[in-house]
């Protein structure tokens, strides 16, 4: 390949610079103008078929940086070794002596476009872009359903920590009507109490009262005889305050709370609200291959014996030959009779 395939090869050789309008791939090299109106009316290169060099630059980097000379001894491939694989020029035969199916490389690109092979090729590819397209989709739908499956696991977690929720709150507001009846149901034990102990309060003021006035202006007699009575109310009165201090009225109340065990053990064996798993199943996805789809057809095919066929006259061929012996089919459309 020429070193700057943007330049005309045959100017280049000259010592000189232009650019390449079109391509030649039989050349190898690029052509302008001129050269390329004497190429086309040349005897050896006027068969050539060229293409634009605008065109030519579409081609991929692999193509365009592909030798079609051989890379050893700078000679055009001629002949294509099946055993190695590989094209050889004339030198590179010696090295092929003993390689059966060596071919004209001439007749085997000849129509490679249009052969079996490249069809092939372009079926394969075809196929194979379709199915990453499915797989790209199938995977997609994976993301999606990922996607709607987490949605659908936080709403479960919302939904349980409610229900969680829920009956807490229930427990709680239970254990808080239960509070306020007990504070309720004692404070009117105490009041009833207090009402009780203000009342006798109120009564011993007013002997207090009595007998202050009795000492200042009661005569000596009436205050003999009076006194008999206030003893009785007093001992009255430390008879209730010994009776009232005796009972279970006066006990001091105490509100306590105890938690619930299970409750108060929540937070050190409860450790994870849930548990998230992931399962790896494997994939449903079914690549498409036409080489399969073939080979069903022909299995499905029903077995026929060489002594059911009926044989059809398709076409008459002329040959010069008076006794034909063998005759096949090549690339191309092309037979071989002998």
């Amino acid at each position: 390949m020429a070193s700057n395939w943007s330049l005309c090869g045959i100017c280049d050789n000259r010592q000189m610079t232009k650019p390449s309008i079109v391509w030649c791939s039989e050349c190898d090299e690029g052509l302008c103008g001129d050269c390329e109106v004497h190429h086309s009316i040349s005897r050896r290169t006027k068969n050539h078929e060229t293409v634009s060099f605008a065109e030519y630059e579409k081609l991929p980097t692999e193509v365009l940086q592909t030798a079609q000379v051989c890379k050893l001894h700078n000679e055009r491939y001629e002949l294509f070794c099946r055993k190695h694989d590989c094209p050889c020029c004339k030198k590179c035969v010696k090295s092929h002596n003993d390689c059966k199916g060596l071919s004209d490389i001439n007749e085997l690109i000849k129509n490679v476009k249009t052969s079996n092979a490249f069809y092939e090729i372009e079926q394969t590819l075809l196929e194979v872009a379709e199915n990453l397209k499915r797989l790209r989709a199938h995977q997609k739908d994976n993301l999606n359903s990922l996607k709607d499956k987490r949605k659908e696991i936080e709403a479960e977690i919302t939904q349980a920590r409610a229900k969680i929720n829920h009956h807490l709150n229930k427990l709680q507001d239970d254990l808080m009507k239960e509070l306020i009846a007990v504070e309720k149901k004692e404070s009117n034990n105490i009041d009833k109490l207090l009402t009780s102990l203000k009342k006798k309060e109120k009564e011993i003021t007013e002997i207090q009262e009595n007998l202050a006035n009795i000492k200042q202006h009661a005569s000596e007699l009436q205050t003999f005889l009076i006194m008999k009575n206030i003893e009785k109310d007093i001992a009255v009165g430390e008879t209730f305050i010994e009776s009232v201090s005796k009972s279970e009225t006066t006990n001091q109340i105490n509100v306590s709370y105890q938690i619930n065990k299970s409750l108060q053990e929540i937070t050190v064996s409860v450790q994870e609200f849930g548990e998230i798993n992931v399962r790896s199943d494997p994939c449903d996805f079914i690549i498409q291959k036409r080489k399969d789809r073939q080979a069903q057809i022909m299995v499905a095919l029903p077995a026929r014996n060489i002594d059911n066929l009926t044989m059809t006259l398709l076409k008459r061929i002329k040959t010069e030959l008076s006794d034909v012996r063998g005759c096949s089919q090549l690339p191309g459309g092309r037979m071989v009779f002998s």
